[in-house]
């Protein structure tokens, strides 16, 4: 693995400088983020085998296995209805007869402490592929994401039923058991929310992990096939020397991590729930670049044999 030159980690710095500065969140601010060393965590892991034919004869040959993340998507999670704040890709996610509204609950009262909150949520493909593939190789062979820039993987204003009204999830055993597919714990008094179920509405008196908490929904939707949505999954079909990311699990870093896009732009990534400075946005809009790991190595034959993992892990097919 090669070592990262000064010149790039000033320059990597200088663009997550600018982007920071920037009034709205737009598609250069979200591609300058891609360029984070913190959330690439490029390691090389182990060595693949390779059976390599031709008139002369057969030979095994080797390439090597490496390991970092990708930024798959980006996942926004607002409280006012067509208001994504990613402003290119705002039109997406229009209100339409079927999901009109947005915000939070309310009584109309000054005293109030009404903790129903709603948010919307729109997973589209992160815009940085060209840039942050640059990047990535960089530090060596590079491995593909499942994201494809500007894709919508999921639309909540399509996705009325299950979104609005958590049909059918809602009579779910990981929406109805206490301790079941939660994001913190009740014992560490650090319980952010349900994962279950997956929809727009949850209890909780801070808007910045009420954010957290759908987009962490929104992902697991997006990262699973045949769920009870209307989405598009964003999966990769594993192959020779290709080992792609599967179902993001809250609070496992090596299923995904998240880097926060808007209010605050962070140059490192983070699982949910975090001890992070957690900025309150003023129009309740938030959204995070959704990290996920790939393992791959370069082809070097016609057949792949195997690998084997400098953990200690035996040969893999």
């Amino acid at each position: 693995m090669k070592h990262r030159p000064a010149w790039r980690a000033g320059i990597t710095a200088a663009l997550l400088g600018m982007a920071s500065t920037a009034l709205a969140l737009d598609t250069a601010t979200i591609a300058a983020s891609a360029l984070s060393p913190d959330c690439l965590e490029y390691r090389v892991v182990g060595i693949c085998y390779w059976l390599r034919c031709s008139k002369s004869g057969c030979s095994v040959r080797t390439s090597v296995k490496v390991r970092h993340y990708v930024p798959d998507a980006v996942v926004s999670s607002y409280a006012n209805t067509g208001e994504n704040p990613w402003v290119e890709v705002r039109a997406m996610g229009m209100p339409n007869p079927t999901a009109v509204a947005g915000g939070d609950g309310t009584t109309n009262q000054s005293n109030e402490n009404n903790l129903s909150r709603f948010k919307n949520a729109d997973v589209i493909g992160h815009p940085g592929g060209s840039l942050f593939g640059r990047f990535a190789s960089a530090s060596g062979y590079s491995c593909e994401g499942a994201g494809t820039a500007f894709m919508p993987y999921l639309i909540s204003t399509l996705d009325t039923v299950a979104w609005r009204y958590n049909v059918p999830e809602a009579v779910y055993p990981e929406a109805l058991i206490p301790g079941m597919r939660e994001i913190g714990a009740r014992t560490t008094l650090n319980l952010w929310g349900a994962v279950y179920p997956r929809g727009g509405f949850l209890h909780q008196t801070d808007d910045h992990k009420s954010g957290a908490v759908v987009a962490q929904r929104a992902g697991d939707v997006v990262t699973r096939r045949g769920q009870p949505h209307v989405y598009q999954p964003m999966l990769s079909t594993p192959r020779a020397g290709y080992w792609p990311a599967g179902a993001l699990i809250e609070g496992n870093a090596s299923t995904g991590k998240w880097q926060e896009l808007t209010p605050a732009l962070s140059p490192t990534c983070a699982v949910f729930p975090h001890s992070n400075t957690r900025v309150q946005a003023a129009r309740g809009d938030y959204a995070w670049a959704l990290w996920r790991p790939y393992s791959c190595c370069q082809r070097r034959g016609q057949v792949f044999l195997g690998s084997v993992d400098f953990n200690g892990g035996g040969l893999r097919p």
